[in-house]
């Protein structure tokens, strides 16, 4: 792994747990739904699954 791929993956783990904060934010709120919150989520999880395979 290159210090590149280490930086990609930092900003990848830094993306997904600013997301995630987000989406348990919005939840909280009421702003949207389990089911909506979950699907966010599950995308934000696919994306750092991602950058971790590639890196």
């Amino acid at each position: 792994m290159s210090d590149d791929d280490g930086d990609d993956l930092d900003e990848a783990v830094t993306q997904f747990l600013a997301g995630a904060d987000s989406v348990y934010e919005d939840y909280e709120r009421g702003y949207t739904d389990a089911d909506a919150a979950l699907h966010v989520l599950e995308s934000h999880l696919n994306e750092l699954r991602e950058a971790h395979e590639e890196s």
